[in-house]
């Protein structure tokens, strides 16, 4: 006749003696390093679900536990015969359950970024391998610490976490209620406790998407290499390339394509009918625009995701000569239209530039050496 043995006898004796409470430390620590390092569940809200009390709660525990292993009460209230309460403190040295609880969460306030600081210094840095690693390293160390400390102590002296008692407590008072009135209450208690739990789930799963925009800029390159929005050149040369650099950023929560015209244009600007501000009465002019020649320099494409760049440097090498002319850069989502104007575009930027001949510029340098 064979034997059922029990799966649980198969593990080691000290992890079979290890308190419920620091197991399920020692569980989180492990589910929490798995979802935030395996490929598909890295993605899901369970990251985010695991990583909180992670990071704010287990740590500070754990380092209590190792701190405190003897069980706590709270102080005894009694009243004197005069009616007035006499508060005595009946614990040694231990805590309670509150007091765990809240100064779980202040050290592991305190904890993490004193370890993110130590990591500093290091040559591995503040990464998240390296913090993972040495959370998880204190954290577990904290219990083996812990649960030691448990094991030297007679065991009515030690602290445990009374979950039976809660478990059976709160059975007897869902299922076997006083009366009415109190399965009432249960009721209005369970899904209370459900659409909170909803709530937050789902804020988690589908956070609130900020402002939608794309971003298009210009940029030079300086004498150190580096990209800076300073010292545009705005003179040219006909004929002759002079280097700029566009950007663009994507932060529209979606793929984007992007294309990208560049044109130089002749404009005048004609006023027009000012508009008057009711509130203040400020007056604000307006102007027409009008474009009487302009040609078409380069033209770029790229797809973006949501969060990314997209740099490019090129070369502007005008052939319409002329001065204040305007160097313009006009981006659509998508195609660009067979007209490409500055009200049709999604985005503009554009410089003010003077364009001379190389006639212009012969006969300036021969009347500068007469």
């Amino acid at each position: 006749m064979s034997q059922r043995r029990d799966p649980w006898l198969l593990l080691p004796a000290s992890v079979r003696r290890l308190p419920a409470d620091l197991a399920a430390v020692s569980l989180l620590v492990g589910l929490t390093i798995v979802v935030v390092f395996a490929p598909v569940v890295r993605e899901t809200p369970l990251r985010v679900v695991l990583g909180l009390p992670f990071v704010l709660f287990v740590p500070g525990y754990a380092f209590i536990a190792a701190l405190f292993p003897e069980a706590g009460e709270g102080p005894d209230v009694d009243e004197d015969e005069e009616g007035d309460l006499d508060v005595e403190a009946s614990r040694e040295g231990g805590i309670d359950g509150i007091e765990r609880v809240a100064l779980s969460f202040g050290l592991s306030i305190a904890v993490v970024p004193l370890i993110g600081l130590v990591l500093n210094f290091t040559p591995w840095g503040i990464r998240l391998a390296p913090i993972m690693v040495s959370v998880s390293g204190f954290t577990l160390v904290a219990v083996a610490v812990g649960a030691v400390r448990r094991w030297e102590l007679p065991e009515e002296e030690r602290f445990a976490v009374p979950y039976r008692e809660w478990w059976a407590a709160g059975r007897e008072e869902m299922l076997e209620p006083d009366d009415r009135a109190d399965a009432v209450l249960n009721v209005v208690l369970v899904l209370s406790i459900v659409l909170a739990v909803s709530s937050v789930g789902y804020a988690v799963a589908v956070p609130k998407q900020g402002e939608s925009f794309s971003e298009l800029y210009l940029l030079t390159q300086n004498e150190t290499g580096d990209l800076v929005a300073d010292d545009y050149p705005t003179e040219f040369t006909r004929g002759e390339p002079r280097e700029l650099v566009v950007g663009i950023g994507n932060q529209e929560h979606e793929s984007v394509n992007y294309s990208v015209v560049v044109m130089l244009q002749n404009v005048s600007y004609t006023s027009n009918v000012s508009r008057v501000n009711s509130a203040n009465g400020t007056v604000t002019p307006s102007f027409n625009a009008t474009i009487h020649e302009e040609e078409r320099l380069r033209t770029f494409e790229t797809t973006l995701g949501q969060n990314e760049t997209w740099i490019q440097p090129h070369s502007v090498e005008p052939t319409m000569a002329g001065e204040d002319l305007r160097l313009t850069y006009l981006l659509y989502r998508g195609e660009v239209p067979p007209e490409p104007s500055v009200d049709g575009a999604y985005r503009e930027v554009h410089l003010w530039v003077n364009v001379t001949s190389d006639s212009r510029r012969v006969l300036s340098r021969a009347s500068s050496a007469d």
